[in-house]
């Protein structure tokens, strides 16, 4: 349990949402933290399935119309580092949501004070991880699994990618969210980039998952997940209210979801 947990914290149980939806709750929870309302911890699914970009990645990386073609969204995260293909059954994503004068200054401190629950999760599922404890050089940079792995916030196993994890800040709020891979698709890793240059092997050496490691069911993991930052935070298990809900949903269609964002990172939000 944090020092944190005498605070207001909810817990909302794994939603499955568009992509730009889901980046607009969580910027969304961001305002309810920063006007006074709970603090929250979630577990989420990407779908359909979804390419989120870099914030300042080029969409000029990006194969679109390998994406159209199989019905993978593309919405554009707030957080930098490279693009993540989120698979609708092969990717388990959370985000941890609290007022930035309650927690660390140091960015350091921050991630190792906010990924405390995603490696107790992966230890309730009999993974063997932890932070990366030496840079890994960069493969390919568009690409986040292939980009260089940092000490800071990647999560590894086996010496393998495992878990990223990034922040960013609004409104007087800490945002941190963060992708653990239960399944690897490798084809679809690669696919939905513009390129020839790296091999399925290149890529598989890079990154693990939950299942290579542990060989567990898909709701165990999620259950682990959810149950790590329940304790952590000591969260009453809760929802979204319709305000929120309202309010996602303007963010997404005029910001997550619109052109202007994901193509050239303008927003009318």
């Amino acid at each position: 349990m944090t020092a944190l947990a005498d605070r207001d914290w909810r817990l909302i149980p794994e939603e499955s949402r568009p992509g730009p939806m889901q980046m607009a709750l969580e910027e969304g929870a961001g305002e309810t933290v920063a006007a006074g309302g709970p603090r929250t911890v979630r577990v989420y699914t990407w779908r359909p399935s979804t390419l989120s970009l870099g914030y300042h990645q080029d969409p000029e990386t990006v194969d679109w119309e390998y994406c159209d073609s199989r019905d993978i969204t593309i919405t554009r995260r707030p957080t930098g580092g490279g693009g993540i293909y989120h698979d609708a059954s092969g990717d388990i994503s959370y985000s941890i949501v609290a007022p930035q004068d309650e927690l660390p200054g140091n960015l350091m401190e921050c991630y190792e004070l906010l990924c405390t629950p995603v490696l107790t999760a992966f230890e309730r599922m009999g993974v063997d991880a932890a932070f990366a404890e030496e840079t890994l050089p960069e493969i390919h940079q568009p690409t986040c699994y292939l980009r260089e792995v940092h000490p800071a916030h990647d999560i590894v196993a086996d010496g393998q990618k495992i878990s990223g994890n990034a922040q960013y800040r609004q409104r007087e709020s800490v945002i941190q969210h963060g992708s653990l891979s239960y399944a690897l698709v490798p084809d679809a890793h690669l696919g939905v980039f513009e390129t020839d240059e790296v091999s399925r092997e290149t890529f598989e050496q890079r990154g693990t998952s939950i299942r290579q490691q542990a060989d567990i069911a898909r709701e165990e993991a999620v259950d682990g997940l959810e149950t790590a930052l329940e304790g952590w935070a000591d969260a009453d298990v809760g929802g979204w209210t319709d305000e929120e809900l309202d309010r996602a949903a303007e963010i997404a269609e005029a910001k997550y979801a619109s052109e202007e964002w994901n193509r050239h990172r303008r927003s009318r939000v």
